[in-house]
This record gives C-alpha cells, structure tokens and sequence, in this order.
C-alpha cells in the first residue's frame, strides 16, 4: 500500500479537522482565552490527530501486504477468502462477503469447465477407440491384397494410426501416472517395436536403418517410448533430403542410458533451435513441409518431463540429433555395469 495514496485518501478528514479547528479557535478566543492557550489546545489536537493516522497508516499497510504475500504464495488466487483471517472492521467484512461470493461464483464456473473438458477427453478417448477398429481393417486388407497401390495405402495408414495415438496421449498426458507401468525394459526391443509400426512409412521413402548398442535395460514405460520413437521416427521421415539414413544408438554416459536417434535430412537452423519443443512452432522448416502442426516435439517434451526421460536435440545443419537419457539407479547400474 502507498503512503501517498492512503494520506491522500485521508485528506477530507483531515480538511474536517482542521476545520474543526479553526472553529475552536475563535471560540476560545471569543471566549477570552488567550492566544497561547488556543495554540497548545490546538497542537495537543494535531498531535493525536497525526499519531492516530500515521498508526493507522502502518497497521494497515501491515494488513494489506500480508495479504498480498499470502495472495503470491496461492497458485488459484480466488481461494484467498479461504485462507485469509475474518476481517474485525465492518466495512472489511463486507469486501470480506463479496469476496466469498466471487469465490462461490469461480468455483462453480470451474466445476463447470472440468466436467466439459472431461466429457470431451472421453469422448475423444471413445472415439479413438473407435475408428482404431477400421484403421485396422483396412491394414489387413491391404497385406492380404499387396500390390503397388495398397503398399502405398499401408505407408498413409500408419501415418493416420500416429496420428490418432498422439492425439490419445496428448488427451491422456495431464493424467500420465494413470496410464504408465514402470518396469525393466530393454531398449533394442523397443526400437524394433517402433521401426515395425513404421515400417511402411520407411520402406516408401527408401529408408536406411542402423542400430547400435541396444542391448540395455532401462526402467521406464515402454508404450511411452515407444510412441517417442514413432513420433522421432516421423519427424526424420518427414524432413528428410533426398534420401534417408536413420542412425539410432544407446550409449552409458555417467549415470544415464542415452538413447540417440539421429538421421541426415535437413536438419534444423540454430535460430529455431531453442523453440522446437514449444506447443505449435513449426519454424522455417516447418512454413516448407506440408503436414507441420508443431505438436509432437511438444507432446515429447511433455511426455518426457512426467516419466523423468532427458529430451535434448542438436543439429548441425546436416542432419538432427535426438537424444533421450534414462536414469541408472544404484541398484541398475551393479546389473548393468
């Protein structure tokens, strides 16, 4: 609170005392009290004036910036009336009342909005659901029936698949902890499982695969791996040069597992780099590829951030880099090491 302001606030009272003042004065002296006795009633006056508002003053500041502290420390701010003492002065009981009201309506506004955003991730969930049953069909159909049009039929079928699961764990990754299972997984299995799901996608643009130092174990979820690899996997494809090569490797570096997913497309500008994981940035490369909607390194980083995975990516111009780390624990390294 400014002193200033609350001074300032205070002026009619204080142009009703002086007032009051000065009528005293010219009764006294009327009265045929001398002048030295009018100027010490008057001082006596002005002193418990100033005392009672310059007191006044503090105890309030003193109230209200505890308030605001208590108001930066609350993440929802409108519970405030719930933490905040019960007001003593009447008129702080009504802005107290007014403030419980507001409160009500903010919750009630809230409860709301949660149950439309939870009926809408179910029905989303439903529907992804849903539609993977044809999708699934239809693939089935086209391995039965192999020919130059249905192989390229499998590639835009997988890429529709990817699609729909980001758009399942994307509806699902506020609540991750009720979808994951943490257990010991070995990483050359989860990669294959992932170059399988795009198999497809990578035979069409004449993809070439290498692996190396897979043979590890990790504990973490492994259909959450595996959906970042198919979203890493996607993005090489998507923006590759002429051709493509796909490195993916894992190395021990301290006490992490660094899982590296490396390919030579395009690669990425250094002015784009610090931005890639934002929520909708496509960058320069992304204004050049149809298809770019900016959400999968988004999701990736988010994905990441829940299960404790290292995410960083490098480029050099040639080529883009893509590095996931998993902790060792002390009682993984002494079978690992």
């Amino acid at each position: 609170m400014s002193r200033g302001r609350y001074w300032l606030d205070r002026l009619p009272a204080l142009l009703l005392n002086a007032l009051g003042m000065a009528a005293l004065a010219v009764f006294l002296l009327a009265a045929g009290n001398s002048v030295g006795t009018v100027l010490l009633i008057l001082a006596a006056w002005t002193a418990v004036l100033l005392l009672y508002v310059a007191g006044a003053c503090l105890a309030r500041k003193r109230e209200l910036d505890r308030l605001l502290a208590l108001a930066e420390q609350l993440e929802e701010r409108y519970l405030l009336p719930e933490v905040m003492a019960p007001p003593v002065r009447a008129e702080d009981r009504v802005y107290h009342r007014l403030l419980k009201l507001a409160e009500k309506s903010m919750l009630e506004q809230v409860g709301r909005v949660r149950r439309r955003q939870q009926a809408y991730k179910e029905y989303i969930e439903q529907w992804i659901h849903e539609v993977k049953t044809p999708l699934t069909a239809m693939q089935l159909l086209c391995e039965n029936h192999r020919t130059e049009h249905t192989r390229a039929m499998l590639a835009e079928l997988e890429t529709l698949s990817r699609l729909t699961e980001q758009a399942l764990y994307y509806a699902r990754s506020e609540h991750t902890e009720k979808d994951y299972s943490i257990r010991e997984i070995r990483l050359d299995e989860v990669v294959r499982g992932a170059i399988a799901d795009n198999k497809y996608l990578l035979r069409q643009c004449g993809a070439a695969v290498t692996t190396d130092g897979l043979a590890v174990s990790v504990f973490t979820d492994d259909k959450w791996v595996r959906f970042l690899l198919n979203q890493l996997i996607s993005n090489a494809v998507k923006y590759r040069a002429d051709s493509l090569t796909l490195q993916i490797s894992a190395a021990r570096r301290g006490d992490r597992v660094v899982l590296s997913v490396r390919d030579d497309g395009i690669g990425i500008p250094q002015s784009d780099l610090p931005r890639i994981f934002d929520k909708g940035f496509t960058g320069r490369n992304g204004r050049a590829v149809p298809g770019a909607t900016g959400m999968g390194l988004y999701l990736c980083r988010r994905l990441c951030d829940r299960l404790g995975i290292g995410l960083t990516a490098a480029s050099d111009g040639a080529g883009t880099t893509v590095a996931l780390s998993f902790q060792i624990h002390d009682y993984i390294a002494g079978v690992q090491g």
